[in-house]
């Protein structure tokens, strides 16, 4: 896996400054990973004792413009930490934090 943590610089979606806003208003913290590439998840995303992996994409753009790219997909099936979560919105962010919320309750 060692390949997914050094490479050239991406191209970041429109959205994703938004997108960290909306969660660092949540009361999230952030890392933002996506100048990492090589199929590395935009985000880090911490809440409430839950990290999540995130990919940004842009909710303004066609679904089939919005898929993950090939790097993407590779980094998903090998990664063995929780799953990637893909978000295009501010509601779907604000969904994600209610998630979260709802399994710290849970525990």
């Amino acid at each position: 896996m060692s390949k997914y943590y050094y490479g050239k610089s991406k191209k970041v979606d429109a959205n994703q400054k938004e997108i960290v806003a909306e969660f660092r208003k949540q009361g999230a913290t952030v890392v933002i990973l996506s100048e990492l590439g090589k199929g590395c998840p935009d985000l880090l995303i911490g809440y409430e004792g839950v990290n999540i992996l995130v990919e940004v994409k842009d909710g303004s753009k066609p679904q089939s413009q919005q898929k993950l790219t090939r790097d993407q997909k590779e980094f998903c099936q090998q990664w063995k930490g929780q799953g990637v979560v893909v978000v295009n919105s501010i509601l779907q962010c604000q969904q994600l934090i209610m998630a979260c919320q709802v399994k710290v309750n849970e525990l």
